[in-house]
């Protein structure tokens, strides 16, 4: 009989059997005075003690405002100091952390606060093109004629207050600055009580993912789930009190918050944030600058930061290893980050933030192959499996569906339980919606997806939120989104549209209505104006045949315009 595909991971080491901060304090207690956590845009540098500091006056902060255990508490920003503080002093009073898209417009933003039911909301004052403080007001506009932490909102009636991290505070807004004098209203007593009280399998975190139906899904995690899976993924890559980490992918991503953010903790390791957001040349910087043992991102950054111009003057021989994750990687790539920039042990992980987010990874020891072919096996304490339409186990070397079981598995979606229960069985088994395939050796790979999920540059995107934005459009009768490979970001985003009779539309001006109303890692790269789409003789649209005839469009562009 064929072997199953069904694999368990190793169960050598024990999970960790506490809440985030009673790891974030046993930490402190070991490592005091070794960095915890360099900002290089912020240019601060905190130890583990100064960092505790740091996070107990904001959590003692939270107390005094009224946040109560299992409250949610939003976070709109990107990379910064006031963001790790927020994560860990939320943690401590069992506040749930919601992560908020810094590229969220404001009708996205709308949508997560009331779906979650977020009491309070820490944002930054701008990012990029975003002004955070003039969509703020542009949803609350009520915002500056009422008191911060007694907001009524009829649109959002479970928020109370915003806290900005801007120096200047716009009326109606509390700044971060203000979260010290707080603080003093509430004894470190208080919070050790309240932090004794909290369990580890208590919700601590709710991320959304792209929705199917066109509205996000709010994983909710545990401090469990998320604690533990920066915990292994750490183990996996050897980290110690010794490593330092470069984080240029977000926080508010599992990638950054679990596997950098309690990676890091979990091992006494050193978090280095480069940049706000990602940019090559700053992450370079940080590597050779800080002397950094390893590095994550996604495939498109680790090209971008090969092929920088400068990349020659920055030495990165202090690596050793890191993650990329996001995508496949390929061959070649993966040959240069190990040649070119000393990443010998690097690592694939895969995995999805409904399970926290690594269910498998690939090993320090590796074949080149195994790492640039699979994304590895089973994560311990984990289990996998690959089944058919009917929910059977498929014998190894045979293409199925990729379910995980275990520890890291979300406790569900946030007020959701219908698509709870669409990918978690009875038995507790999380359904990717992955294709892939075990081979004799455990190592798992990735052939297709079953669900139409765009991956561009280790954003996840379902076609179907997007078309369904444009279908709002007056002139758009049907839409229907594809992803096709690019180079760049591994895949970009086309729309096919049909418009209604008697109604024109530009390609440029539906792009820019997009970049208006929604994030622009969702935004079409390219628009097809068509009277039709491929179907089938039963009338199911062929998007195999739409990504098909894209390729080959494009590819014969360029030799049509010279």
């Amino acid at each position: 009989m064929n072997q199953p595909s069904y694999t368990q991971g190793r169960q050598d080491k024990p999970l960790l059997a506490m809440t985030i901060g009673e790891a974030f304090d046993a930490t402190v207690a070991r490592y005091p005075e070794r960095e915890a956590l360099i900002v290089r845009h912020q240019n601060r540098r905190l130890t583990w003690q100064v960092l505790a500091d740091d996070v107990d006056r904001c959590a003692r902060a939270l107390i005094t405002l009224g946040v109560q255990t299992g409250d949610r508490l939003g976070i709109w920003a990107p990379n910064c100091l006031e963001w790790c503080v927020t994560q860990f002093a939320s943690a401590k009073i069992g506040a749930i952390l919601v992560n908020i898209n810094p590229a969220y417009r404001v009708s996205e933003l709308e949508y997560v606060l009331k779906q979650s039911g977020c009491s309070w909301l820490v944002c930054a004052h701008a990012f990029k093109t975003s002004d955070y403080h003039a969509m703020l007001g542009e949803l609350l506009p009520d915002l500056c004629n009422q008191v911060s932490g007694s907001l009524t909102c009829q649109n959002l009636p479970d928020l109370r207050g915003v806290i900005t991290l801007g120096e200047d505070a716009p009326p109606g807004f509390l700044r971060w600055a203000g979260l010290a004098n707080l603080a003093t209203h509430t004894p470190a007593t208080v919070l050790h009580e309240r932090s004794a009280l909290l369990q580890f399998d208590d919700p601590i975190n709710i991320q959304y993912t792209s929705g199917t139906t066109g509205f996000p899904k709010g994983a909710t995690l545990s401090h469990y789930n998320i604690l533990n899976n920066g915990y292994m993924v750490g183990e996996s890559l050897g980290l110690g009190e010794q490593d330092r980490l470069v984080i240029p992918v977000p926080l508010y991503h599992c990638f950054g918050m679990v596997m950098g953010n309690l990676g890091c903790l979990t091992h006494g390791s050193t978090m280095i944030y480069p940049a706000p957001a990602f940019e090559p040349l700053a992450t370079l910087a940080a590597v050779a600058e800080e002397r950094a043992t390893a590095l994550y991102g996604v495939p498109t950054m680790f090209i971008a930061e090969l092929d920088h111009p400068e990349r020659a003057q920055y030495d990165l021989s202090s690596l050793r290893s890191g993650i990329m994750a996001g995508s496949t990687c390929p061959i070649e790539v993966m040959r240069r980050v190990i040649s070119e920039m000393h990443m010998s042990e690097v690592q694939i992980a895969y995995g999805m933030t409904e399970t926290s987010p690594v269910s498998l990874q690939t090993g320090p020891e590796d074949e080149l192959e195994l790492r640039v072919t699979t994304v590895g096996r089973t994560q311990p304490h984990l289990e996998s499996k690959i089944i058919d339409e009917n929910g059977r186990i498929v014998p190894r070397g045979q293409i199925g569906e990729l379910c995980t079981r275990g520890y890291s598995v979300m406790l569900g979606y946030w007020s959701n339980p219908k698509a709870t229960a669409d990918v978690l069985d009875d038995a507790r088994w999380m359904h990717t919606g992955d294709l892939a395939c075990m081979d004799e050796n455990g190592y798992v790979q990735i052939v297709g997806r079953s669900k139409d999920m765009i991956i561009r540059g280790g954003e996840n995107i379902y076609p179907r939120e997007v078309e369904e934005f444009l279908f709002r459009h007056p002139a758009v009768a049907d839409v229907q989104v594809i992803g096709i490979p690019d180079e760049k970001y591994g895949e970009e985003i086309v729309a096919w549209v049909k418009l209604h009779a008697g109604y024109s539309a530009q390609e440029e001006s539906l792009r820019e209505y997009c970049k208006a109303n929604i994030a622009h890692y969702k935004v079409p790269r390219h628009f097809r104006f068509v009277d039709a789409f491929p179907m089938t003789v039963t009338g199911k649209i062929q998007k195999f045949r739409m990504r098909e005839i894209m390729i080959e469009e494009l590819a014969q562009a360029p030799r049509r315009a010279s």
